[in-house]
């Protein structure tokens, strides 16, 4: 198996997390030996500069993987995924894919590597990445499950303009000097917006679903309680999460839950109240790590806690997840 040569083709490669992807691609340095880029036809023929050379983007056909790759990340929203996921897994490469197109296929792993590596090795040629905002929370949650059995939880999301891909950013940064909104429904600069995705006939958004079903399946924990409310904010990049757990076992102290978090996988803990230390989106944009603090009791219930959670969406949240995933494949 040493001297396999593996070939990896990257759809959607000049996207926002197209783009992240090929950074976190030239870090990790894997031993992959051919890169092919694909793009939408609007994209083809750009050039990209990538571990000193420079590629050319290719269309993506339906015959784009008949020439064999070992492995493809697709970046490249849900329909190109339905199309074309199913098309090179049929030609025997494996795909790990960004958007929520498979989300939740009962014979499709869900996988974050700190959590769940396992479920890599039950894919049927298609693996999924789960949703940025639910990523980086199940990377806290596992820990606390593992340890103290989870039996409810409520997320409150903070989620950043990046998230909403090139458009959103643009919003941001375009309603500064006051034009209107060309991808949100209301100016975002100065205001949250409760609201994201669409909304569904409950009355939560498509997001606050996929954060509940999602976390739901990732944690083996199918009767989970869980809600959510997902907010969009005027913060370029980074998603922000608030988190209430209640637990079925008891903790000593919080002391203890801290050390839980600080020996697992991904996480960084940031905790210091005294000096002003705890997770903050700026501090945390262009890391792959899941930073947690603010962990305090939650008096009104027996076994809660409240905590914070921040993580580069971009990232950690989809590009290096997805890389991860791959490398975890190689192995």
């Amino acid at each position: 198996m040493e001297n396999r040569k593996y070939k990896l083709a990257l759809v959607g490669a000049t996207g926002l997390v197209g783009r992240t992807a090929l950074k976190v691609l030239e870090e990790k340095k894997l031993p992959i030996d051919e890169y092919v880029f694909f793009a939408s036809a609007k994209s083809a023929g750009k050039k990209i500069s990538f571990l000193e050379q420079e590629y050319v983007v290719r269309e993506l056909k339906e015959d784009s993987f008949d020439e064999g790759f070992d492995f493809a990340i697709f970046s490249a929203g849900g329909e190109t995924a339905k199309k074309f996921a199913p098309i090179a897994a049929s030609k025997g490469c494996v795909v790990v894919d960004n958007s929520s197109a498979f989300r939740m296929e009962p014979n499709v792993p869900l996988v974050v590597p700190e959590v769940n590596p396992e479920e890599i090795l039950h894919h049927h040629g298609i693996i999924a990445n789960p949703n940025c905002s639910t990523i980086q929370a199940v990377v806290a949650l596992k820990p606390l499950a593992d340890t103290y059995k989870i039996k409810r939880i409520v997320y409150c999301t903070y989620q950043a303009v990046s998230g909403a891909g090139q458009k959103g950013v643009s919003d941001l940064i375009n309603g500064i000097s006051g034009e209107p909104p060309q991808k949100f429904p209301y100016p975002i600069f100065n205001n949250c917006l409760p609201h994201i995705d669409v909304f569904l006939e409950n009355g939560y958004t498509k997001e606050e679903e996929k954060m509940i079903n999602e976390t739901r399946k990732i944690l083996k924990a199918p009767d989970l309680l869980v809600t959510a409310t997902a907010v969009r904010v005027p913060v370029l990049n980074c998603h922000s999460e608030s988190i209430n757990v209640e637990f079925e076992t008891p903790f000593a102290d919080i002391e203890e839950v801290k050390e839980v978090l600080k020996k697992s996988p991904g996480i960084v803990l940031q905790d210091d109240i005294q000096n002003c230390i705890y997770p903050i989106a700026t501090k945390s944009s262009g890391l792959d790590e899941v930073f947690v603090g603010r962990i305090r009791k939650d008096f009104s219930v027996k076994n809660g806690i409240n905590f914070w959670v921040v993580a580069d969406n971009i990232r950690k949240g989809a590009a290096t997840n997805a890389v991860q995933i791959v490398e975890k494949l190689m192995t």
